[in-house]
């Protein structure tokens, strides 16, 4: 099988993640670096358990930088086929994950021009955005109390989503994701210095537009 036709067949069942780590390490633990060398050599069955071991990252970037599943899944393919192209050339003393996600933001930067802009507009892969809908619990205060996170983790996406693509990326990697300031840095090709301005910015934007947005709804902003 191609790995085209194999990354085509590769169901991302990833979407939005209930509950995201509070760091995530880009070091390569050693049974990955086995894959990756069957990998560079042609084995097509050792490229689909890396893309196992990527597809919840690549996925969730993609869909935070462009704001929707279509074109999340079309960037989570295009990076895919990107990392089967370039793997050869992929250094093993180097953060592969970091790797990952330099390949994850450059298709999602060239996606977004081919449409001209980023989505401006969050849009969750539960059920069309429904998310809330979807709320079960046998307790009526538990269930509101989820309904109020669902709410405000989707109003904190949709300032994230009105972000300019550098600070975007950089809250997405350092707050969401859970690399350190370095390693997004790495992976943004900047400075720690730099990053660190960033996503002082993107926070402040995030809280103004949360702000706004409450206000205009007549809730009580703290």
């Amino acid at each position: 099988m191609s790995p085209e036709a194999t990354i085509e067949a590769h169901e991302f069942a990833v979407a939005s993640a209930k509950l995201l780590p509070e760091n995530v390490s880009t070091q390569i633990p050693r049974s990955l670096e086995r894959l990756i060398e069957r990998a560079a050599a042609g084995d097509i069955v050792a490229f689909e358990e890396i893309m196992k071991h990527s597809e919840k990252r690549v996925m969730q970037m993609t869909w935070r930088m462009l704001g929707n599943e279509a074109d999340a899944r079309d960037a989570a393919q295009e990076v895919f086929l990107r990392m089967y192209k370039y793997l050869g050339r992929f250094k093993q003393d180097q953060p592969f994950f970091a790797w990952v996600y330099q390949i994850t933001l450059n298709v999602c930067r060239d996606i977004a021009k081919k449409r001209r802009r980023y989505n401006t507009q969050f849009i969750s892969l539960e059920d069309g955005g429904n998310e809330a809908a979807s709320v079960v619990s046998d307790d009526q205060a538990d269930a509101e109390q989820t309904l109020i996170r669902v709410q405000e983790r989707e109003l904190i996406m949709n300032a994230i989503a009105t972000l300019p693509e550098k600070e975007r990326a950089a809250i997405l990697l350092r707050d969401l994701e859970g690399l350190s300031t370095e390693e997004v840095a790495h992976i943004m090709r900047s400075t720690a210095t730099t990053v660190r301005s960033q996503i002082s910015s993107a926070r402040q934007k995030i809280r103004v537009y949360c702000k706004r947005y409450l206000k205009k709804r007549g809730a009580t902003v703290r």
